[in-house]
Formats: structure tokens, C-alpha cells, sequence
């Protein structure tokens, strides 16, 4: 097998890694602009608490996924 052709079987491997990942960065990022969007200095309905509770449940499973643990 040439060079070229174990770097590309070797991309091919990596790819849907990094494609993966790219996406659950972009789904981050969304559920953190939904997060501050809906941010409210004045108080939240329940049904506000609870939907920003599933968003923050949400971001939490999503950096878990990324690997980052923060």
C-alpha cells in the first residue's frame, strides 16, 4: 500500500470523528443561544424553569458527548 493510500484509509477512519464532533459542537453552540435567549431578568414562568432546565440538561449531555467534561 502506497503513502497515499494508507493517509487516505487512514482519513477515511478519522472522518466521521471529526464530522461528528463538529455537529455536536454546532448543537452546543444552538442550545446555548436558546439558553441566552430566553434569558429573563425579571423571573420565569414554570414552564419557562422547566424548559431552560431540559436546555441546561441538554448542553451538559452535549459537552459529556464532546468529551469535555467541564
Amino acid at each position: 500500500m502506497t503513502h497515499i493510500a494508507q493517509t487516505q484509509t487512514a482519513l477515511a477512519a478519522f472522518l466521521p470523528c471529526v464530522v461528528a464532533q463538529a455537529r455536536l459542537a454546532d448543537i452546543h453552540d444552538s442550545l446555548t443561544l436558546a439558553l441566552d435567549a430566553t434569558e429573563n431578568r425579571h423571573g420565569y414562568t414554570q414552564t419557562e424553569r422547566e424548559a431552560r432546565s431540559y436546555i441546561r440538561s441538554a448542553i451538559r449531555q452535549t459537552q459529556r458527548l464532546m468529551g469535555d467534561e467541564a
